[in-house]
């Protein structure tokens, strides 16, 4: 299958410019994880319009929470979304929950050396919201 080298989630066009002008923290719902290290590769996926990878960082540290108003406390304005659209995210979340009062984990992932590709590059393969492991060819 080979070995994992790093991670691709889709990221919304209207919020991928962020990366590339100093934000540095992706937040989202737990999902792909477990298997990821600092020093692997973050490729980031726009998605909505202009789909493609747009991108890449390296990751710096990955941090889990239940609540991910707390991640602002730690890294405050570095996060790509504004403590509003995260409260919308979330809520937006709550709705998949049928009602469910289990606590999710969220997911903060530090990036460093954010760069922007010269031109889109299309997947291969179909990305999925849940985001998808990136495999070193074997």
């Amino acid at each position: 299958m080979g070995e994992i080298v790093g991670v691709t989630y889709p990221i919304p066009k209207q919020y991928m410019n962020r990366f590339f002008k100093g934000k540095d923290v992706f937040v989202k719902p737990a999902t792909v994880w477990k298997q990821l290290k600092p020093g692997m590769k973050f490729v980031f996926y726009q998605s909505h319009e202009d789909t493609g990878f747009v991108g890449e960082a390296k990751i710096k540290r990955v941090i889990l929470s239940e609540n991910p108003m707390q991640f602002f406390e730690t890294y405050g304005d570095r996060i790509f979304l504004t403590k509003e659209e995260l409260k919308e995210y979330i809520k937006s979340q709550e709705k998949w929950g049928h009602g469910k009062k289990k606590k999710k984990l969220w997911m903060a992932i530090e990036l460093e050396d954010v760069k922007r590709y010269d031109k889109l590059a299309k997947p291969k393969r179909f990305v999925p919201v849940s985001g998808m492991y990136l495999r070193r060819r074997s």
